[in-house]
């Protein structure tokens, strides 16, 4: 069976999902979309392996330390739930362990490592000199076993292309993807020429900002997500997102780009399918 939509970045192995997640998941996989869970620290990237092979197909992982879990931060209950050890686990922030994460890497379910990259947003100069080597060694990860980069950038695009121009050499040969790429237009020409794709979710539903860079962007580079359960798509706002509702970002993208929707889901799956190697 080949999907008819591949949502690349989902996190349906948060906590959120604790009750219903084989709901969640079957009810994707019934209206043909595949989906990756991205994990996002170790006990995350754990459970998204365990969610994947717990389906023969179409449900797939990442591994990887966003960067906000590499100092303390915000506790997200949807991500890990409202215990005590949950929370004591946020609080203390985690040092990437490469030998653990490249073990889990190398299982036949992992198709990228990450989300790992910069975030900016409301954090320290301190703060910016803990992520750095924590991305420069998810990087060297990727490149080892192989599998692209599954990248995450809010505010610090232009420290983001530095890195990556700096470490081209050493960069996995299938790049991997920008998820919600939220840089400019001049931003995406720099990572097109290094050959990175692009995602984008539901937010193109109720929000026109992106409206110019995704026209720009060719279809050949772009991929679809929901980044559940967060920002979910019109006409659901309000609700909980889930990848089954991956088909609305794929109409409002088809819309912007003056595509059929059937062009749209055919072309972002082929891409998706080639990059991660599925």
């Amino acid at each position: 069976m080949h999907s008819l939509l591949f949502d690349v970045h989902t996190h349906t192995q948060f906590a959120v999902y604790k009750d219903d997640k084989d709901a969640v998941i079957r009810r994707a996989l019934d209206t043909g979309v595949w989906l990756v869970n991205v994990g996002t620290q170790l006990d995350t990237s754990r459970d998204a392996i365990a969610t994947a092979h717990e389906y023969p197909e179409g449900v797939y992982a990442t591994v990887g330390l966003h960067p906000v879990h590499t100092e303390k931060s915000f506790h997200d209950t949807e991500e890990l739930g409202d215990g005590a050890e949950a929370k004591s686990f946020t609080s203390r922030g985690e040092a990437f362990d490469y030998e653990y994460y490249k073990k889990l890497a190398q299982d036949a379910k992992v198709v990228a490592i990450g989300e790992c990259g910069l975030d900016y947003y409301r954090l320290s100069e301190e703060t910016k000199n803990r992520q750095l080597p924590v991305f420069l060694a998810q990087i060297q990860l990727a490149r080892d076993v192989q599998k692209p980069l599954m990248i995450h950038c809010r505010d610090a695009f232009g420290d983001l292309i530095d890195v990556l121009k700096a470490e081209k050499e050493t960069l996995p040969e299938r790049r991997g993807i920008i998820h919600f790429f939220a840089g400019t237009k001049d931003d995406a020409k720099v990572l097109l020429d290094l050959g990175f794709s692009f995602s984008f979710g539901g937010v193109l539903t109720f929000a026109r900002d992106y409206d110019e860079v995704v026209r720009y962007i060719p279809l050949s580079h772009i991929t679809v997500e929901t980044d559940a359960p967060y920002i979910t798509p019109v006409p659901y706002r309000g609700k909980r997102n889930e990848p089954s509702y991956i088909t609305e970002t794929a109409k409002k993208l088809g819309e912007i780009k003056e595509l059929p929707y059937e062009t749209v889901a055919r072309v972002t799956t082929e891409n998706a399918r080639a990059l991660f190697s599925v």
